[in-house]
């Protein structure tokens, strides 16, 4: 007996499928990823803060140096070079395990995220911050990078870059 158009395409289909979970169940598992800012080349920093700026229009909707999560310094006066401050995500977080409300909180993911309703503003996040990453805004809250990636997107030399980082424990 002959089977029908239909029947033939519905049976390639089956088999597409079969084949496709096959391939699928066989591959090499890919570890999980997450985004770290990372300051790729900071020897061409010069200084015009459109990082900054970027920054802070994307947190908070209004362009202000103080309410930016990323801090461009000079270091050696008017000609020195710049150094750019931005969170480093740490494996272990001293602002988080600082903060005594867990306001700051390490995810599973390597993320830390800020709880603003059990921030009290003791600036112990502040002092723990081994790269001076975290400040205290108009609001005597912390301003911490979430890795958004904003600021790579306004900064016209290249300096910053998003990563992508293996999720620890994957």
């Amino acid at each position: 007996m002959q089977k029908s158009q239909a029947e033939i395409i519905e049976e390639a289909e089956e088999a597409k499928t079969t084949q496709t979970q096959t391939e699928r169940d066989s591959a090499p598992t890919r570890p999980k990823m997450r985004r770290r800012l990372k300051v790729a080349h900071p020897e061409r920093c010069i200084g015009c803060l459109g990082c900054m700026f970027a920054c802070s229009r994307t947190r908070t909707g209004t362009v202000s140096l103080d309410s930016s999560a990323i801090k461009v310094r000079t270091q050696g006066g008017i000609e020195g070079d710049y150094r750019v401050v931005v969170c480093r995500a740490c494996r272990d977080p001293p602002c988080a395990r600082a903060c005594p409300t867990g306001a700051l909180e390490k995810k599973a993911d390597g993320k830390v995220v800020f709880h603003k309703d059990l921030c009290t503003g003791c600036g112990s996040c502040e002092k723990a911050c081994l790269v001076g990453a975290i400040a205290f805004g108009k609001e005597k809250m912390p301003i911490k990078c979430i890795h958004c990636g904003a600021c790579v997107e306004f900064c016209p030399h290249g300096v910053l870059e998003i990563e992508e980082i293996p999720v620890e424990g994957d």
